[in-house]
């Protein structure tokens, strides 16, 4: 079986899927998978902008797989060609063999050698905070009522994990020569760096907010962008701003005390640009009903249980929709997004099984 898997994890990785720039069509990597998955019913949508879905579906399954193709950019100090599948060591190493080909990968396998009802959930758009292809899929009659989303969770399913908020912002300045005593002041890059100190300092005094296992806020300034040269007091400047709040923290109380903290006159927008919701994808009384049902739904199928995870996935979105999700796949999240990305063979070959497994139990 590890043989076969690292056979299609090999092809897949060859595809070129980085999001962005996301040159993804309906065929290429979806005609690969749709060849691998004989016998099943096949729907390849696309949303625009290199956002394709696949949903291929044998029998009549109440519960969906999900697996995003795409992957993100090349990072620098790769050592190895990012699109050649390499095996060293007990390693499979490729760009998106973690995060989360290597998961599609096993699927695959476990499909050709099961006979039971199966639904997978094929995506390209999920690295860019741009998920077209999960909520189109959920706003159409699917008829599924479980999900198993399909992120590197070292082989045990989790059930809880943070939301997501990016956020794009605008400060303004008054240009002129940059010797003016007025540059300290007038500085749209100076007062975006006051800003952020101040927002860095809030985030820190969050740190002993709890929710389960998950402590903190935290919070990124992940790009900054303004000013002409040294010499010119910066007219303008550009920040993109990424936050993980717990599931017990107001999303639009943080919004507003961010937006508080600059003068309204220098801060000319502070937009936000996508927001995941937390898993489970609910509050309060609402939430424990719905983390016991995902805790419940990984009993039955036989998955080991493991902490709460702080990054974010699609998960949330089909608990969202009223569907009981679980996330669970093979590798660990510190490998994924990094120089010479690799999952443990070891793992892919267990998740393989478990797939298998999982399938010709049933429901």
């Amino acid at each position: 079986m590890i043989d076969r898997t690292l056979d299609h994890l090999a092809a897949l990785v060859g595809f070129d899927t980085r999001n962005p720039p996301r040159a993804i069509g309906t065929d290429g990597i979806f005609a690969y998978l749709r060849d691998a998955l004989p016998g099943f019913t096949h729907t390849t949508t696309d949303h625009g902008a290199g956002a394709v879905s696949l949903l291929s579906v044998r029998g009549r399954p109440g519960r969906v797989y999900n697996f995003h193709l795409d992957t993100v950019p090349v990072a620098e100090g790769w050592t190895r060609e990012p699109h050649r599948l390499a095996i060293e060591q007990g390693r499979a190493y490729g760009l998106g063999a973690c995060d989360i080909k290597g998961a599609a990968a096993a699927m695959l396998v476990a499909a050709r050698e099961t006979r039971g009802d199966l639904a997978l959930l094929f995506t390209s758009d999920e690295e860019a905070n741009d998920p077209r292809c999960v909520r189109g899929f959920l706003a159409t009659d699917h008829g599924f009522h479980e999900a198993v989303v399909a992120e590197p969770t070292q082989a045990r399913a989790r059930v809880c994990h943070r939301g997501i908020v990016s956020l794009g912002a605008v400060f303004r300045g008054v240009p002129g020569h940059a010797s003016e005593p007025r540059a300290l002041d007038d500085s749209a890059v100076h007062r975006a760096i006051e800003w952020g100190h101040r927002a860095l300092t809030f985030a820190r005094s969050r740190r002993h907010d709890r929710f389960g296992e998950l402590e903190g806020l935290p919070f990124n300034l992940g790009r900054i962008d303004g000013g002409v040269k040294g010499n010119v007091i910066a007219g303008r400047c550009e920040l993109r701003i990424n936050f993980r709040p717990l599931p017990s923290q107001s999303v639009d109380a943080l919004i507003g005390m961010l937006r508080g903290m600059a003068a309204p006159a220098e801060l000319e927008s502070l937009d936000e640009l996508f927001r995941g919701p937390p898993l489970p994808a609910a509050s309060g009384a609402e939430a424990e009903r719905a983390m016991s049902e995902s805790v419940a739904l990984a009993g039955r199928l036989g998955l080991p249980v493991g902490p709460a995870v702080g990054f974010w996935t699609e998960a949330s979105l089909f608990s969202e929709a009223g569907l009981t999700a679980i996330v669970y796949g093979p590798g660990d999240i510190a490998q994924a997004h990094t120089a010479d990305e690799w999952v443990e063979v070891a793992q892919l070959e267990h998740v393989a099984h478990e797939y298998a497994r999982i399938i010709d139990s049933g429901p």
